[in-house]
């Protein structure tokens, strides 16, 4: 009922604005997507700070894909019918954006993305698990909303089953190196003690505003609901990837029906760029190894290490000085690092926001087979900031000298100072605040790192080292990602290739392998962006000289949240501009 009355306005609304004008038109779209964004995916909800749908998880069922790809089609056909010519430029930003958004949605709802909902990095399992993560937990109301959450879950989990025997009927499904890597995942959250899972948490210590008996009732509740029905819903998703799954044996997109189509697909979504090839982005990535090994070699000559690259990084890899004893200590020696970066912004960037960031060790529930680090954004008016999460599993695989360049790419200046200043952009639609374009993000976040060299942030030769590394992780994923994708490469000649570039030790290489495995497309996002990123870079000091600001050039880069490359590049067109003596701007549009 409640999805016919959403159409039947939507209908209203665009017979209203027909005479409208082209400003009051896109507004009343961008207004007609966001509310049936935020009606359909509760978890956006939540991370534009309303309630709106916190009991619940959404639907994945092929009829609620079918409602979706129609009603997108419909927004696009609307904006597409708009002369956008003649808006200001910030409206038109809106309206590009906007387009971006539903052609690359409407494309996964063509493909049916959804026979393979989850990779070894995410999937609906986890979004379950971190549904309601950062909401304030303060009245009656928001536990009771959690609990019907959790409700919730069995019924998601089966749409998601259900959409993965689709994939089985055509052969559209994930390779069998990510079953095995994900269903430790899954089996660790079958617990014999509900008050052991993660989803109890919230009840251990409950608001002051909830009445004594209340929260005996919650607790009660919650007890059974995570016992009878979340707990059996992950045995029963661990039971149908262990024995009904009929995974595939081949490890690359293009060995799937339509595969390279997905993987065009893919690319497009993850790089934001038209016209790259396969086979162009993997000369890229040929070309980036060749030029970071010079410098990796410069370095340990500089060093003078008895051996060559290999040795250096056995060295690396196994030497005790480099690595923590005990999961405190590396968490303190990441603070410790944040916050001597903190200290360093204001002369780097001369907007800051308002959201903090705290460092937090990855759950142990889903370490083993997790990334090092990663970042996880949280609403503003949460209960707590951004979070960078830290790997304390297997601290032998866990390098100290790489805590430089992995806290500029998950934190600050990277991905926590990106993404919260976007959620605080004052001036644009909602749904532009969380938005994130991998090349946008990732490309900044290695940029980031990068950056951390003028910023004094790497203090020792193994730190810098450790950098290197990191970008060369980066540039052998263009070489990696391509190669399995599209150009049949095994899982152990990725394996074998990554190993012999890198300093990575081998938990972070399998993890970071089958990660590409199961995600195509992703990993060609960091290299592509910050590619650019520099290159704009580069033209924005020779074209300005003196008057070039670096502070400016970043706040530029972010001032319009995450954006598809082709739209920074005229961004920062814009910028060099409007900064270049007036003689010298004659006749430029």
């Amino acid at each position: 009922m409640f999805k016919r009355l959403c159409t039947i306005l939507v209908l209203l609304s665009m017979s209203a604005v027909a005479g409208a004008s082209v400003d009051d038109q896109l507004k009343q779209i961008i207004d007609d997507y966001w509310s049936y964004y935020l009606d359909e995916f509760p978890v956006a909800a939540k991370n534009a700070g309303l309630k709106t749908g916190n009991d619940r998880l959404e639907s994945v069922t092929p009829e609620s894909l079918e409602r979706r790809l129609q009603t997108e089609r419909r927004l696009l056909a609307r904006l597409r019918d708009l002369d956008t010519s003649t808006l200001p430029s910030e409206r038109a930003i809106d309206a590009e954006l906007l387009i971006w958004v539903l052609e690359d949605s409407i494309g996964a709802y063509e493909l049916e993305l959804s026979r393979i909902p989850f990779n070894t990095f995410w999937g609906f399992f986890m979004n379950a698990l971190t549904a309601s993560n950062g909401i304030q937990m303060r009245e009656l109301s928001d536990y009771e909303d959690y609990v019907e959450r959790l409700e919730d879950i069995p019924r998601y989990f089966e749409e998601n089953i259900g959409n993965m025997r689709r994939g089985m009927e055509d052969g559209f499904v994930l390779p069998r190196i990510v079953i095995a890597g994900v269903l430790p995942t899954v089996q660790a959250q079958v617990k014999g003690d509900p008050e052991e899972s993660s989803f109890y948490e919230l009840f251990e210590s409950m608001s002051p505003r909830v009445s004594d008996q209340q929260q005996s009732m919650l607790r009660d509740r919650a007890r059974d609901v995570i016992e009878n029905r979340v707990i059996p819903a992950y045995e029963g998703l661990a039971a149908f990837l262990r024995d009904e799954y009929r995974a595939s044996e081949s490890i690359g997109a293009g060995a799937l029906p339509n595969g390279k189509a997905f993987y065009a697909f893919q690319i497009r979504r993850y790089t934001t760029t038209l016209d790259m090839t396969p086979a162009e982005i993997h000369a890229v990535g040929l070309n980036e190894v060749a030029r970071i090994r010079e410098e990796m070699q410069a370095l340990v000559d500089e060093l003078e290490f008895d051996g060559d690259l290999q040795d250096f990084a056995e060295f690396l890899r196994t030497d005790p000085q480099f690595y923590a004893s005990t999961p405190g200590q590396l968490l303190r020696e990441v603070a410790y690092v944040a916050k001597r970066i903190d200290h360093k912004m204001p002369g780097f960037f001369g907007t800051l926001p308002r959201q903090s960031y705290g460092v937090v060790a990855v759950p142990d529930e889903i370490a083993p087979n997790y990334t090092t680090g990663s970042y996880n954004g949280a609403p503003l008016g949460g209960s707590h900031g951004g979070e960078f999460w830290v790997n304390t599993f297997a601290l032998d695989q866990r390098p100290l000298y790489e805590i430089p360049a992995l806290t500029l790419h998950e934190a600050a200046p990277g991905h926590h100072h990106q993404s919260a200043l976007s959620l605080e952009m004052p001036d644009a639609p909602d749904f532009r605040k969380d938005l994130y374009f991998s090349a946008f993000g990732e490309g900044w976040a290695l940029y980031a790192e990068w950056l951390g060299i003028e910023m004094g942030i790497y203090q020792t030769p193994y730190e810098h080292f450790g950098r290197l590394s990191y970008e060369m992780w980066r540039a052998c994923r263009l070489v990696i990602d391509t190669g399995i994708h599209a150009m049949g490469w095994t899982r152990q000649q990725s394996i074998d290739y990554l190993a012999g570039n890198t300093s990575l030790t081998p938990a972070n290489i399998r993890a970071e392998i089958d990660r590409y495995i199961s995600w195509p497309g992703q990993a060609l996002a960091y290299k592509i962006g910050e590619i650019k990123i520099r290159q704009l870079r580069d033209r924005a000091e020779r074209e300005l000289g003196s008057e070039f600001d670096l502070r400016e050039f970043h706040d530029a880069i972010l001032e319009n949240g995450a954006v598809p490359l082709a739209m920074l590049e005229r961004q920062i067109e814009r910028f060099i501009l409007e900064r270049l003596p007036p003689a010298e701007t004659a006749g430029q549009p």
